[in-house]
């Protein structure tokens, strides 16, 4: 797409770009848009009865910014810094943190010189911020 904003219309739909990252930066946007009801646009069928989802609850875009986040929302959940979201409860496995945290370093050095420098800079500062939890989580050990 041209433009992050860009609508195209034609043939009964609309194309809405909905990332919550700029695509030249890596760097989350100031403005989401809210989801739509894109698909269902033309039919009137919002797709919620075939995901089991409501027509609020679309799944962002991936790109290499949100993968990222991803991995590093389960480290954390994982050094008992966020709950679970399907148990509610804080649950910490520091072993698998350490992975989670050994699996974004393997990912950094494997793309070094392939990332543009937001996504460089997500990269570091996740892995910064997610090394210093789990020092602070084996020290309560």
């Amino acid at each position: 797409m041209a433009g992050e904003d860009e609508k195209r219309e034609g043939k009964g739909f609309t194309v809405q770009d909905r990332r919550r990252f700029a695509s030249d930066a890596g760097a989350a946007r100031e403005e989401i848009p809210a989801a739509a009801e894109t698909a269902g646009q033309a039919t009137g069928d919002s797709g919620a009865e075939k995901t089991g989802r409501s027509s609020q609850e679309s799944l962002p875009e991936i790109n290499f910014s949100t993968f990222v986040i991803s991995l590093s929302t389960q480290a954390l959940m994982q050094l008992g810094e966020i709950a679970n979201p399907l148990s509610g409860k804080v649950e910490p496995d520091v072993p698998a943190a350490k992975q989670m945290i050994d699996i974004l370093g393997m990912l950094q050095e494997k793309s070094k010189g392939n990332l543009n420098s937001g996504e460089e800079r997500l990269l570091e500062d996740i892995l910064f911020d997610l090394r210093m939890k789990y020092v602070e989580a084996v020290k309560k050990k």
